[in-house]
């Protein structure tokens, strides 16, 4: 066997391996405690049923705004306050918001209007607002198209550990209206949902801004809210704080759903380009590995494959991506996500899109968030700067690797 076919073949094998391994641990997340548990018990360090403010930040009209926004009123939690940020008193979410405000008019709710700009994050600003004007202890960060169930709040605080200093949940996509939108799926829920849960598995769990549950002494004692503005991206911001603190950022077991709706192909770009040039600003090793990622790469391989076997080719690559796709489709099943049945064609069609992606974040920075120009770095990433980044663990893998050799020959000599 020739240097390319083994080398084609360890690949197969291996992203495969991973690919099963990541697909079996979400399926066990997710089908995990999927009752939550009763409000009358207590969570660790956490009070029975403690006072919570739920700070959420509105800029313009999303898809099914109407739906996402009332859920915030239909909770079953006995002691919650709801704070609406709006930036400008021209936004048109306003009169929407007003109105739900007059349907249910003994909610305990407020509408803030202002902008202090205390970091080039537009988001941060919204919601600095409403973190000093919340009431009580726990606050929980959600975004404007977060569909709250009735329980969930007591999802969040059922994760909530010893060693916890932060709840999040990643979005998964509901109700998508097109192709695109199917695409925009296929990235949320069986891709990106999936790769974080798996980390979080291993107690390396990333925030996810869509849903932030806070222990407001935990913010305050690393500076604040204001401490978020560190990083371009809040989320990012508040992995780092919670890290530093010793403490674990862990993810819901069930994760909560975004009403996509209409998507065109250019929102779904510039969403996932924007999300990749933070990932690679922020967390730079953990995103280099995403070259590897998709079905793509490993049908190359296949195709390799079954040209030096003499197998049929597109047989050969047609029965693999069943396999693959079709080992998504018992994810999205398992965890009742919404599954079209042309998914594979989706999931292909994202796939396809990866490489791209990974190629467009390395060689920009520049984004646009709800109309707001913004940037992960003042100054683009050039080859020398992403090497300095990565050599000291390149140094320490290759050092490792040199021990190990030495006394693999020392062991056969």
């Amino acid at each position: 066997m020739t240097a390319p076919i083994l080398a084609a073949a360890t690949f197969c094998f291996t992203v495969t391996l991973i690919h099963v391994t990541s697909l079996a641990i979400a399926i066990w997340r997710f089908r995990h405690n999927t009752r939550p548990e009763p409000l009358s018990k207590p969570y660790p360090r956490v009070s029975q049923s403690p006072s919570v403010s739920i700070v959420r930040p509105l800029c313009g009209i999303d898809n099914y705004a109407t739906d996402t926004l009332r859920s915030t009123f239909d909770l079953d939690y006995p002691h919650y306050e709801i704070l609406f940020c709006v930036a400008s008193a021209k936004d048109a979410v306003l009169p929407l918001v007003r109105n739900l405000i007059a349907e249910n008019p003994i909610a305990r709710v407020k509408l803030l209007i202002g902008d202090e700009r205390v970091s080039p994050n537009p988001k941060l600003n919204n919601v600095l607002k409403g973190w000093r004007a919340a009431e009580h202890g726990w606050i929980i960060i959600a975004d404007s198209n977060v569909l709250m169930p009735r329980d969930y709040i007591e999802r969040l605080f059922a994760s909530w550990r010893a060693d916890t200093g932060l709840v999040a949940s990643p979005p998964i996509g509901c109700r998508p209206d097109g192709f695109w939108a199917e695409i925009e799926c296929a990235f949320l829920n069986t891709y990106q949902a999936r790769w974080q849960y798996l980390v979080d598995s291993f107690g390396w769990g990333f925030a996810q801004g869509k849903t932030m549950l806070w222990r407001r002494a935990d913010l305050d004692r690393a500076g604040g809210i204001e401490a978020l503005a560190k990083e371009v991206a809040e989320d990012a911001a508040a992995t780092k704080i919670v890290r530093d603190a010793g403490l674990k950022v862990r993810l819901i077991d069930r994760p909560l759903a975004q009403p996509l709706g209409r998507r065109s192909a250019c929102e779904v770009w510039y969403r996932q380009l924007r999300w990749a040039r933070l990932r690679r600003a922020s967390f730079m090793l953990y995103f280099l590995p995403e070259i590897l990622s998709g079905g793509v790469l490993p049908m190359i391989a296949v195709a390799i494959l079954a040209n030096a076997f003499g197998l049929p080719l597109v047989l050969s690559v047609g029965t693999f991506g069943a396999v693959w796709y079709g080992a998504e489709m018992v994810l999205a099943a398992a965890a009742g996500w919404h599954l079209p049945k042309l998914y594979p064609l989706y999931g292909l069609a994202r796939d396809l899109l990866l490489p791209a992606l990974f190629v467009s974040a390395l060689q920009g920075n520049d984004f646009v968030w709800r109309g707001n120009e913004m940037q992960v770095e003042r100054m683009r990433m050039r080859p020398r700067r992403m090497m300095a980044r990565v050599r000291p663990r390149l140094r320490e893998v290759a050092a490792g690797s040199r021990r190990r050799l030495r006394s693999l020959r020392a062991r056969m000599s």
